[in-house]
């Protein structure tokens, strides 16, 4: 294959990914599939279209097929984060808390800023009541993304669970200072000073 095609595949690959993407966030499930379909078979060797087809499987309550193109995603690229995160999330749909908890921190290793699967490890941890891994990767994230309030009300909920309400407290006030208006954070505030208050 000469330069010229090699470079139309390539496109063509990207385009039919970036559009399979499109239909997923929108839920076209069925054309996104289509999509992902076609980008495998110009490139075979890619995780994305893998990722990808994983990812409508899922939304669409097929966690057999989600599985299976999440592993072939796996198996062409062993560093693949997503493909882990994915995994993962068919595990956790399944009630399978523990390895769940494995394959979000195998993907939290290969990718510290992965938002879903530090989403996905605060659920489980939540499940599983451990809580000290998850506590220390969502410090790290949080450290590089000051001001994510998704993860500070993660990070809020898990010092109380932990049995650290002042540390729980002082992360609410910073969230309730970006974000005034959050009920949930106002109504965990409630609850963490009520532990304190019987606590003293």
């Amino acid at each position: 294959m000469n330069e010229v095609e090699k470079r139309k595949r390539t496109q063509h690959y990207e385009v039919l990914r970036e559009l399979g993407d499109c239909y997923t966030s929108v839920g076209n499930y069925v054309q996104a599939q289509r999509c992902y379909e076609k980008a495998a078979s110009i490139g075979p060797d890619e995780p994305g279209p893998y990722v990808g087809l994983g990812a409508a499987a899922l939304q669409r309550g097929q966690c057999e097929d989600a599985e299976i193109a999440f592993r072939v995603a796996c198996r062409l690229d062993p560093n693949c984060a997503k493909a882990y995160t994915g995994l993962a999330m068919v595990a956790q749909q399944r009630r399978e808390y523990a390895p769940a908890f494995d394959l979000y921190m195998k993907s939290l290793e290969l990718d510290s800023d992965n938002i879903t699967a530090l989403l996905g490890l605060f659920q489980v941890s939540c499940e599983m009541g451990s809580f000290a891994k998850v506590i220390y990767y969502l410090e790290v994230y949080l450290h590089m993304h000051p001001g994510d309030a998704s993860v500070m009300f993660a990070l809020a909920a898990l010092y109380l669970k932990d049995g650290r309400p002042d540390q729980s407290r002082e992360m609410l006030l910073n969230l309730l200072a970006l974000e005034p208006t959050n009920e949930d954070a106002t109504n965990l505030l409630e609850e963490v000073d009520h532990s304190l208050a019987g606590a003293r």
